[in-house]
């Protein structure tokens, strides 16, 4: 079963959070991709996973790996309650710190409570990013599939990036591959976005 749509994510999250909230617990996690989209109500589709960029403890910092044991276990309690894969929540994208993030991600973040009303100091805190870094991060992924049919494209451009925009992302991006194919592969991409957006 696939996370299909902004609210059976939240669900899943909250159940994550009453779980850590019954265990003693709380995290606060970052997410980005398709979840982030979906909460935000930029887009109204399917994903497979909720993307963990960061915890939050004094500071921002890279998941660990693995995840603490209490939010491993709420994880996947809630994949086998809401047949989902046990992987749905993960820290993948956790190898953009060895590359950097956007300047100023973390003021940039919006922050949501999820867990039982009457214990507000558990559960789980959830930051999405904001839409100018879901820009930067659509693109280079984009980039990466190298296709304009492929969904962060299309996620992309449901973003609606200003001309600006898509030159401060593909700026971003280009120090991290050094590659002349996917230098060429972005131009073309950023190139695409702006005819379909029609932008000058």
């Amino acid at each position: 079963m696939d996370l299909s749509s902004g609210r059976a994510i939240e669900t899943a999250l909250q159940r994550v959070a009453e779980l850590l909230a019954f265990a003693g617990e709380r995290y606060a996690i970052v997410v980005i991709g398709g979840a982030a989209l979906n909460l935000l109500g930029i887009v109204d589709r399917p994903t497979v996973d909720v993307d963990i960029l960061a915890f939050r403890e004094q500071r921002l910092g890279p998941p660990p790996d693995p995840l603490p044991v209490p939010l491993t276990r709420a994880i996947a309690t809630v994949a086998r309650d809401l047949s989902l894969d046990e992987h749905w929540m993960n820290g993948g994208p956790a190898l953009q710190w060895q590359q950097g993030l956007p300047d100023g991600l973390e003021g940039r973040i919006q922050w949501r409570h999820y867990g039982p009303i009457e214990r507000p100091d558990l559960g789980l805190d959830v930051g999405l990013v904001s839409r100018r870094d879901l820009i930067f991060f659509k693109l280079y992924a984009a980039a990466d599939y190298a296709t304009p049919r492929s969904v962060h494209y299309k996620d992309l451009i449901a973003l609606s990036p200003t001309s600006n925009e898509l030159s401060m992302a593909a700026e971003w991006i280009r120090p991290q591959n050094a590659s002349p194919v996917f230098h060429g592969i972005l131009a073309e991409l950023v190139a695409y976005a702006r005819k379909e957006l029609g932008l000058t």
